[in-house]
């Protein structure tokens, strides 16, 4: 990132600095120069700060690392990217155009880098246009900087194409992302097929149509060696299966969204399109394996962040476009399931840091000495409230405004640099 070496001595004094990674858990000072984490406790010698930051009363830990962030406009989304805390993020492929051709992938890569705000990751489309049919040039998008291959949200109707797209991706350890949905069994779907869209009249997404996918693509993985992530899992049932998959040696993982952790096919309410998310929000038994599973290590968590104007949501409920606004919202609501859960401040931030960072295979998600120091300074007990005029992404869509939110990012760091901080 620019301007990583001409980054300042900083000294950050008595917060509570977290590893999640190692687990690591202490009230102590970190010492950063030349754009790296110099010593955590001690201060190195002939270290002198040019800039003390005060974190009393604070965490401080790796800057949080998302799985999938839509990025409709550039500044915006990563300038809210870094005021939620969030130091790098995967971009999925389902861009305007489709992230398939080098050029495209360059210039994401070159504008995100001009900004130095967050570090972007781009996801590669795994098939030409995403149209299911032909695969992309992997080889030439992974020089450009893809670091993994995906179809977001389009599918392949032709299983022998996915089959051959995981025999090209094993050949070169090229990670694949899918999200497990059969097209058919959910095609016309906006809710899940339960009593709470029986009782609306909304057209039903059975959780059957998430286990036929994830039992075809974890078959044509233990056969061709593939590494596969499973993205945005919704239900107890696919959360089963994973961990069957484990437990028989498949190089597999996956990942949540933080409104599946909290939310429940009850939240549409009477037709709230703020709540229509794809996958969509299922049964409170689904919500509480999810939530388990993150809670056990099982799934990372991510923001699914989509941003959506406001004329994509004020239509009704089977016409609105799915998703919401989730980067500003990701720690906060970590922070919320984790006191529910009853979980460890570590164990917490370890599915939004090192976690994701190992999914991804990026040298991010821990404090480990020598390593570029993006980091998240935040008051874990302070409280916010959700308001578009807070929110600075483009998208103000979150089922979540107007709520109270505990914990708050104070300064965020990308490479030794405050690209955020509060002025409060």
């Amino acid at each position: 990132m620019n301007g990583e070496f001409d980054s300042p001595c900083i000294q950050i004094s008595n917060g509570r600095v977290i590893d999640p990674k190692i687990g690591f858990d202490e009230q102590t000072d970190l010492f950063i120069a030349k754009g790296c984490i110099q010593a955590v406790g001690r201060r190195p010698s002939e270290f002198t700060p040019t800039r003390l930051i005060d974190a009393r009363n604070r965490v401080v830990c790796p800057g949080l690392v998302d799985l999938s962030a839509r990025l409709t406009s550039l500044e915006s989304e990563l300038s809210a990217a870094v005021a939620g805390g969030v130091t790098a993020l995967a971009c999925p492929p389902d861009t305007m155009p489709p992230l398939d051709e080098t050029g495209l992938v360059e210039r994401l890569v070159r504008r995100s880098e001009a900004l130095g705000l967050a570090r972007v990751y781009p996801i590669g489309a795994l098939t030409q246009q995403l149209a299911g049919e032909r695969l992309s040039e992997m080889v030439s998008l992974t020089r450009a900087g893809c670091i993994a291959f995906s179809q977001a949200k389009q599918p392949i109707f032709d299983t022998q194409v996915l089959w051959r797209a995981m025999q090209y991706a094993a050949t070169f350890d090229y990670a694949m992302r899918l999200q497990p949905q059969d097209h058919y069994l959910a095609r016309d779907g906006v809710a899940h097929d339960g009593e709470v869209a029986s009782r609306l009249g909304l057209a039903g997404i059975p959780v059957c149509a998430e286990t036929v996918a994830i039992v075809t693509a974890l078959q044509l993985a233990q056969e061709t060696g593939a590494r596969l992530h499973l993205a945005r899992l919704s239900s107890a049932a696919g959360v089963a299966l994973v961990r069957e998959a484990k437990r028989n040696g498949l190089k597999i993982s996956c990942d949540v969204s933080i409104y599946h952790l909290h939310l429940s096919e009850a939240d549409i309410g009477y037709f709230d399109s703020h709540a229509r998310f794809d996958p969509p929000l299922r049964s409170v038994s689904d919500r509480e394996a999810l939530r388990s599973a993150a809670a056990e290590g099982l799934a990372a968590v991510c923001s699914d962040h989509t941003p959506v104007d406001e004329d994509g949501k004020q239509l009704p409920f089977a016409e609105s476009l799915p998703g919401a606004t989730g980067l500003e919202l990701l720690l906060p609501l970590v922070l919320r399931w984790a006191d529910e859960m009853k979980l460890p401040l570590h164990q917490a931030l370890a599915r939004i840091t090192s976690d994701p960072a190992a999914i991804l295979g990026i040298e991010a998600g821990c404090l480990t000495l020598g390593r570029p120091a993006d980091l998240c300074i935040f008051d874990p007990t302070e409280p916010w409230r959700v308001a578009a005029g807070v929110l600075r992404s483009e998208g103000k869509n979150t089922p979540f405004m107007d709520d109270a939110m505990i914990g708050r990012v104070h300064t965020t760091l990308v490479g030794g640099r405050v690209v955020y901080e509060t002025k409060a």
